[in-house]
């Protein structure tokens, strides 16, 4: 960490094309705070993680007046050839630029105002007809709760809703914003008499009914791969005077994915002043993998391409969580594509497979806590691949958590308690999905899921001996009377 006495320092700061927006923003707000004058040299690389001291040595131009020289923190070499080159001192700095805050031994500030969004979320709920109203709205409100600003109502192709006004109007009368996707006339008109501010969706087929319907509604082409007729029915609502924003339909993977993306780029080129929306259930529900990596992709390229709005559903198993995981993902790109910097280490509760960052503590530090420990409880650890069980003088560790109790066994610990069995059961089936995922596991506290971690209720060591303790004695008085 930088010395906090910088008032009058010059400091040249090394780094790569990525990051240097980022790094500028950062250091005209710090040299302010702290006193310090800043130069950047941004080498001819793009990820400055890539630099090595000896790559940046014979590059480096360190101007007049410089009192110390920061490089990347994850660069790697000898530092002492990087100093004699620059003829000053040479510290690494952190890991990723927007740590500089706490590397100068600041609050991290580059995260103020984060949360801001401007793409709205539409979720549909399919078969919407099928649901009673009581369900519906309960529902509706639910996916409000997370994160939704519009509900879609799907009608069912094939079937006539004939309580889809009352349906709507129920849930117009609770605040919520409703739109109907069908192309029945019949529910269409039902819908928005019933205060339905949206229509999904309108073709050339349909286009001379949305003057009356006295909303916006969403375009769509007659046939996606070919943009077919999709001018023509943009230029018949305008004479109409009907509001409207696009969508040229993304498709889904092996079915014209990369030329639907295309053609939203395309769309956006030759109407560059409207709305546009993008339905992106095509490749959540149609693909075979959890929808968060898949929602934040596709919000980023809405993000970077003023695509306002997006439709999800939460149909299939694995995108049950999407209208969640689009309401944090719209706030991450958002922050990523306004400030320019990229969206790491920003927003940790999109991960839910794996850890940021895994904490390990190594042999030494557990060996030294084992030789600590002076109460009779057992400490669980998962790293270097193994589960490492740490009591009083004890350090027992196997990648097979069965083991460890053979273990315990033949270290004469082996009459640890039904209910201390269990909850060391417990610890080292969490320590076993850790490892198994490179998860960051701590004993007693939920492992970290992300946006779906779920707080642990349960009971610490110390906690569990003092019930087996008050149940023993409950024992032996039972047994004295």
């Amino acid at each position: 960490m930088m010395d906090a006495s910088l008032a009058g320092k010059h400091i040249h700061f090394v780094t790569g094309k990525l990051s240097e927006h980022a790094l500028r923003n950062m250091l005209e707000r710090l040299a302010r705070q702290l006193g310090f004058k800043p130069t950047v040299q941004v080498l001819k690389i793009t990820v400055a993680a890539l630099m090595t001291t000896d790559w940046i040595a014979p590059r480096i131009e360190v101007p007049e007046g410089t009192d110390c020289v920061v490089i990347p923190g994850l660069c790697k070499g000898n530092m002492k050839l990087l100093e004699e080159k620059a003829g000053v001192p040479v510290e690494r700095g952190p890991e990723d630029c927007r740590r500089l805050d706490e590397w100068f031994g600041q609050k991290r500030q580059d995260l103020d105002g984060y949360g801001q969004f401007d793409i709205e979320i539409i979720a549909e709920i399919n078969h919407a007809n099928r649901f009673s109203q009581k369900n519906l709205l309960a529902e509706a409100t639910r996916l409000r709760l997370l994160g939704a600003d519009v509900i879609d109502v799907g009608c069912t192709p094939g079937e006539s809703w004939a309580g889809i006004g009352a349906a709507v109007s129920m849930l117009v009368e609770e605040g919520i914003r409703v739109s109907v996707d069908s192309f029945e006339p019949g529910e269409v008109v039902a819908a928005t008499r019933a205060g339905a501010s949206l229509v999904l969706s309108v073709n050339s087929r349909n286009v001379e009914a949305a003057g009356d319907w006295g909303c916006e509604v969403v375009v769509v082409p007659d046939e996606p791969s070919t943009l077919k007729n999709f001018d023509e029915t943009i230029e018949r609502l305008d004479s109409l005077a009907v509001p409207y924003r696009l969508d040229p339909v993304l498709e889904p993977i092996g079915f014209g994915f990369s030329a639907s993306l295309g053609r939203y780029l395309e769309i956006r080129r030759r109407y560059p002043e409207s709305e546009i929306m993008m339905g992106i259930g095509n490749l959540t529900e149609l693909t075979d993998v959890d929808s968060a990596g898949l929602n934040t992709l596709l919000l980023g390229f809405c993000q970077e391409t003023c695509i306002r709005s997006v439709l999800t559903t939460e149909v299939i198993h694995w995108a049950q969580s999407s209208v969640r995981e689009c309401d944090l993902a719209r706030r991450l790109v958002y922050h990523a594509v306004v400030n320019k910097t990229l969206p790491k280490h920003v927003e940790p509760r999109l991960v839910t497979l794996r850890s940021g960052k895994q904490q390990v503590h190594g042999d030494e530090a557990i060996g030294q806590l084992a030789a600590a420990i002076r109460d009779p409880n057992f400490r669980v650890f998962a790293e270097r691949g193994e589960v490492h069980l740490v009591g009083k003088n004890l350090h027992l560790s196997a990648r097979d958590p069965f083991q460890l109790f053979y273990q315990l066994a033949e270290h004469g610990r082996g009459d640890v308690d039904s209910n201390h069995a269990f909850y060391l059961g417990y610890e080292m089936a969490k320590a076993m999905t850790a490892l198994t995922l490179e998860k960051d596991y701590r004993q007693d506290q939920a492992l970290d899921w992300g946006y779906l971690t779920e707080p642990e209720i349960g009971c610490a060591p110390s906690v569990a001996a003092a019930r087996v303790a008050s149940q023993k004695k409950k024992a032996l008085k039972s047994t004295d009377s």
